[in-house]
């Protein structure tokens, strides 16, 4: 059993989700298609919430928010908010989680990415008043669900360091 040190559990992953946000925000082509954009903060946020209740994890997604604001240009503050809005739905969940099948987890992954993509798509339709396209949100949910490997090796990673959370 290891220590659960911040640095470790939060930090690391944070920095990472960073990096990776940032590579895939270049603006690269390959035959005409340009790198997909998965929201790289999910797989983190989801297994944020599921190891174990935290004063650190809110603010480490709100900077990931705030981040990904800047990088992608939206208005300040609405990728926090879209990030916030899952993490504290699944750590009230998180009782009703534990224990569930890898199958099952990916499913509750998939609806937690899609409540936080939802609620995007509603608030820059009122910033903007104007519908976004769906399909290129479509295809960002898409890629995003296939990173919930990322969010259970996290789990797997974490989940037994600190026994008063279980």
């Amino acid at each position: 059993m290891r220590g659960l040190s911040p640095w470790r559990w939060l930090g690391a992953p944070m920095m990472l989700v960073m990096g990776a946000s940032f590579l895939f925000a270049i603006p690269l082509r390959f035959w005409g298609l340009g790198l997909p954009e998965p929201l790289f903060a999910m797989p983190v946020v989801f297994a944020w919430a599921v190891i174990r209740p935290s004063m650190l994890a809110p603010i480490c997604v709100m900077i990931l928010g705030l981040y990904l604001d800047l990088l992608w240009g939206t208005p300040f503050g609405l990728w926090a908010v879209c990030l916030l809005l899952p993490y504290g739905v699944v750590l009230g969940g998180r009782a009703m989680l534990a224990g569930q099948s890898r199958l099952m987890m990916w499913l509750w992954y998939g609806a937690a990415t899609g409540l936080s993509m939802g609620a995007g798509y509603l608030f820059t339709m009122l910033h903007t008043q104007g519908a976004p396209s769906p399909f290129p949100i479509g295809w960002q949910f898409l890629a995003t669900v296939v990173l919930y490997p990322v969010a259970d090796r996290l789990i797997e990673l974490f989940e037994d360091a600190d026994v008063r959370f279980r």
